[in-house]
């Protein structure tokens, strides 16, 4: 890893655009020879209940500092080769990725552990607000959870 930066060893995105997995794998799987496991998490949007879509709203600048700064914490914390969190935002229908994590490290522990920490985290620490759309037409935002609030703290 001599060489690279700290920079170069992170992407962090927020897009409504979809994401290609295999894409950001390869570009994690290149950093670095030594990489000997690389922890990844799909989120998508999970249906139930009538509901249709998310809307995912966010605050520009403020939200990809916030998780660059948890990537940066990680990557230390984790003794990770690199990492990528990319987050979308606007309408995501039932079904769709929303969230990707992946955390690559010389062992599978570290890049199994970096990928739970970030996910943990970034569910409860990022300024990101979703409203719930029914097929009924309603709409409803939604609240923090305060079990999701209790696994970040076990970090």
């Amino acid at each position: 890893m001599s060489g690279m930066t700290q920079q170069s060893r992170i992407r962090v995105v927020v897009q409504s655009a979809p994401f290609d997995v295999g894409t950001e794998t390869a570009r994690l799987l290149a950093l670095d020879p030594e990489t000997g496991g690389l922890g990844s998490f799909l989120g998508v949007v999970r249906g139930g209940g009538g509901l249709v879509a998310l809307e995912l709203e966010h605050y520009p600048g403020m939200c990809e500092q916030t998780l660059m700064t948890l990537a940066e914490d990680a990557l230390q914390r984790f003794s990770l080769v690199g990492c990528t969190i990319i987050h979308r935002v606007g309408r995501l229908v039932v079904g769709e990725p929303i969230v990707l994590v992946l955390a690559s490290a010389a062992h599978r522990g570290a890049a199994l552990d970096a990928t739970r920490f970030l996910i943990d985290r970034l569910k409860t620490g990022a300024p990101f607000w979703k409203a719930e759309e029914f097929a009924d037409g309603r709409r409803v935002w939604v609240e923090s959870r305060q079990e999701d609030e209790a696994i970040a703290a076990g970090w």
